[in-house]
């Protein structure tokens, strides 16, 4: 069921500025004056991520959890016992969980609908944010936390797993130093077998598969990779033009939302075609850049190759990231402390972009209304 295609014409801006990364604190920021471990608060616990977040609380010296807010008490108690937390470390209200618990920053494992309402309790508070991808239900929303992060001098950082690849900080560094450039076409595959397919929890589904939790299917959840990477790319260029098509292959599975999209992004110098799906029949994060030296192909983590025109590809070894991208929860504490600066990967103006390619991208394939 092809549900539209679309061609939407989007006025051409100025490229968004990005920050300079020698640069340690950020402008306009409040940064923490704490040492020690990062005091970080959970927002919700339905996102599959925040086991990540678990664990890693568990593990590490320079991260404390302080509280967990939750609605869902029998949720807490399950991850509690899990992994190990202290049961006062729970609260149902966000409000009371901030107040009494007055973290540094809050990392938001809710669902997309709700990154606006932890914004609106957590940057009067002075408390900085790490969302998990993308940075908003919709661009009135983005608009929202973005207002928000400046009154209050606050930051609103978004976390996506390929900020953290070596291969595509690697590929990003052959292009601006002109050894692979000028970039002519992007592609973008990301996704998997489907949440269900791969085991996500009930709580997760719950909110993933709702197109009012989450804004839509695999549109949303994979295409907001391949929206910020081609920002990002394009050095904060917005595209000026946007295509999009979705489909449900598997409507038995997803009923309500689109399990497999298509957007394409045109720029004046550039194409990128942005491949969202939850019907691979493996896990995909690849990211391919033709410019007109060669191309660059990123898989996970460490994966790099190269290609000259007309010689076969040959295996890149990345440089080493800045210790300060080594993971998200590195950073976070870094960046909260105005020990290093704003990533652009992470960052509030980029991903506005990235939601505004969103917005555009949902409202073509958008259902029809029943009647």
């Amino acid at each position: 069921m092809i549900l539209s295609v679309v061609v939407a014409a989007l006025s051409l801006a100025q490229p968004t500025p990005i920050a300079d990364p020698a640069t340690a604190a950020t402008p306009g920021i409040r940064h923490s004056k704490e040492t020690g471990p990062l005091r970080i608060a959970v927002v919700g616990l339905v996102h599959g991520h925040v086991e990540g977040l678990l664990w890693n609380g568990t593990q590490r010296s320079d991260l404390k959890i302080v509280g967990v807010q939750e609605p869902n008490r029998a949720l807490f108690d399950r991850l509690a016992a899990k992994y190990k937390l202290d049961p006062s470390l729970y609260f149902a209200d966000l409000g009371a969980m901030l107040d009494a618990t007055k973290p540094e920053a809050a990392s938001v494992m809710t669902s997309i609908a709700d990154h606006r309402l932890a914004a609106e309790a957590c940057a009067p508070r002075g408390v900085h944010m790490l969302l998990e991808k993308p940075l908003a239900y919709s661009k009135a929303d983005g608009e929202r936390i973005a207002e928000l992060s400046r009154k209050h001098g606050v930051l609103a950082l978004t976390n996506f797993e390929t900020s953290w690849y070596a291969s595509v900080r690697e590929a990003k560094s052959m292009v601006d130093s002109g050894a692979m450039a000028p970039i002519r076409r992007m592609v973008f595959r990301h996704g998997h077998k489907g949440p269900k397919e791969i085991g996500c929890t009930a709580e997760f589904l719950s909110w993933l598969t709702d197109p009012e939790a989450n804004g839509g299917g695999a549109i949303v959840d994979f295409g907001c990779y391949g929206a910020v990477l081609s920002t990002w790319l394009m050095n904060g260029e917005r595209p000026l033009r946007i295509v999009a098509s979705a489909t449900t292959l598997k409507p038995s599975v997803y009923p309500r939302v689109d399990d497999d999209a298509t957007i394409i992004l045109t720029y004046p110098s550039a194409t990128a075609v942005v491949q969202a799906s939850w019907a691979w029949t493996h896990d995909n994060k690849e990211m391919d850049l033709h410019t007109e030296k060669g191309s660059i192909h990123c898989g996970k983590w460490d994966e790099l190759l190269t290609r000259t025109p007309d010689a076969p590809s040959r295996k890149v070894t990345p440089t080493p990231k800045p210790s300060h991208l080594e993971n998200e929860w590195t950073y976070f504490r870094k960046v909260v402390r105005g020990e290093c600066a704003v990533d652009p990967l992470s960052s509030v103006e980029l991903n506005l972009i990235a939601v505004e390619i969103l917005d555009e991208a949902r409202r073509q394939v958008a259902r029809p209304v029943a009647r």
